[in-house]
């Protein structure tokens, strides 16, 4: 009797520790590690930077800061319908999972194929770029930092951040957290002194703050396509649902507390900007955080360069934890060779698609055609998050019962879908060249798809050698694939 019972014990344990070293992506974000993603991620170097493309073609202070809150509450709408999007659709991925579910496959594989050739490589180039100016420039200052050291101590700052990304989830989450923290106190240490001067009466910028005369309409929608560029970076979360705990609560809590905290300080921000500094100085300024400390922080002034360094690797991080699961579900979804569908038999991480996006980005650094890539990145970006939430309405229509646990008001749906469509229309007729480049680019996914994808018309010998190469890879790296359905 007492036998049979430590065999049933031995067995359970063995069973439950079966259960615990099953290889799959686990549910470990909560709602604190999600606000800090998202937050994270939005706020990088821009609202440090250059504030002033918005006062530039805004032509007034007063208008300046209702771009900033009105472009807030636009990426709310956008986070919003992601929301539903994200608990309609419990698979990770954001865009290319959307697009999937409601469009087809070869949309879906055209944002997977512009993510991987340019996107992501660019955003990620861009802001680890802005990370080694901001770590090197003060020793060198006011001479010029030597180009070359910029960019390794950027390669420094990606080879770290892919460094975590690889060796764990809860890692990733907790250094994401933490500078989630740091990057907020910085915000935090622009808005206090420029409260305290607005409330000594220091108002004077801000008199005949909308003037009439200087509003140019022609360059008004330009002042919005700057603000949300730097509201970008809401949809990350969407990224990595399968891994957020209770998704169906926490993806849109997180969403709505991200994005209104992000919106009050964005606009505090501004209006500390022109409390102490006036316009034309705002628009002379290369850096405005570091100027308006050399005014208000005297003490502090040192400091200011190395929080935006640390801003910057935040929203890093936050890019390398994310945009890897959209490869992650591409190859699971048979869009991408299988093994980047596979994860580390021990860290439980998805390292070959966060593996295979550190190369590129290094490649790109070093040939330094980032600024060109930036511009026709973002217009890639926007159609298809227009696509996405078109898709979603379209979805909608056609199956009306399907089960969605979050579902945004219909007027905010539409409202958002109208304004990215507006926005890449825009960028056609403001930017042709680099527009067209970036649909050129994008479309040259689909004779890939149509030879690799939708039927695989390559070399019987090409299949064997990627056969043998994929094998490699998954020895080498040790991972293998999920054991678990974790949608």
């Amino acid at each position: 009797m007492d036998g049979a019972q430590m065999r049933r014990g031995e067995d359970d344990r063995s069973e439950k520790k079966e259960g615990e070293e099953v290889v799959h992506l686990r549910r470990e974000i909560s709602l604190l590690p999600a606000v800090s993603l998202i937050i994270g991620t939005v706020v990088g170097s821009g609202i440090f930077i250059a504030p002033k493309g918005v006062l530039m073609n805004s032509g007034s202070v007063g208008l300046s800061l209702l771009v900033w809150a009105l472009c807030g509450v636009l990426s709310l709408f956008g986070a919003l319908c992601y929301a539903e999007l994200g608990t309609s659709f419990t698979k990770s991925g954001g865009h290319y999972t959307y697009l999937l579910e409601t469009l087809g496959p070869l949309p879906a594989f055209l944002r997977l194929w512009a993510e991987f050739i340019f996107i992501r490589p660019s955003v990620a180039s861009y802001v680890s770029l802005a990370f080694g100016r901001y770590v090197v420039e003060p020793f060198f200052a006011p001479c010029a930092a030597p180009i070359g050291l910029i960019k390794l101590v950027s390669i420094l700052g990606v080879t770290f951040v892919v460094a975590i990304n690889c060796w764990s989830v809860t890692m990733a989450s907790r250094t994401q957290v933490t500078l989630t923290f740091i990057k907020t106190f910085a915000l935090v240490l622009i808005i206090i002194p420029g409260v305290i001067a607005l409330a000594k009466g220091k108002t004077e910028n801000f008199q005949n703050g909308f003037e009439i005369e200087s509003i140019t309409l022609d360059k008004l929608p330009l002042a919005f396509y700057n603000g949300l560029y730097a509201y970008g970076g809401w949809f990350y979360l969407n990224f990595v649902t399968e891994e957020v705990i209770n998704p169906n609560r926490n993806i849109p809590l997180a969403i709505i507390c991200s994005m209104v905290t992000v919106t009050v300080l964005y606009v505090l921000v501004n209006v500390a900007y022109y409390t102490v500094m006036t316009p034309a100085e705002l628009l002379l300024s290369e850096a405005v955080a570091v100027t308006f400390a050399n005014r208000s922080l005297q003490g502090l002034a040192s400091v200011i360069p190395i929080l935006v360094a640390l801003s910057c690797l935040g929203a890093l991080n936050g890019g390398f934890f994310g945009a890897p699961r959209m490869l992650f579900v591409g190859a699971r979804e048979g869009h991408w060779p299988p093994v980047f569908s596979m994860i580390h038999i021990r860290r439980q991480t998805p390292l070959p698609a966060v593996l295979l996006l550190y190369p590129l980005v290094v490649l790109m650094l070093i040939n330094g055609e980032i600024y060109q890539l930036i511009n026709f990145a973002s217009f890639a970006r926007w159609s298809f998050i227009a696509l996405a939430t078109l898709g979603m309405l379209i979805h909608r229509y056609r199956f009306p019962l399907h089960p969605r646990p979050f579902k945004v008001p219909l007027v905010v749906a539409v409202s958002f879908t109208v304004v990215c469509f507006f926005i890449v229309g825009l960028s056609l007729y403001s930017d042709p060249w680099n527009t067209g480049r970036s649909f050129a680019l994008t479309l040259t996914g689909v004779p890939v798809y149509y030879m690799t994808v939708h039927r695989f018309r390559l070399p019987q010998s090409w299949r064997h050698l990627f056969n043998y190469c994929s094998k490699q890879i998954q020895i080498l790296l040790e991972v293998a694939q999920q054991e678990v359905k974790t949608y």
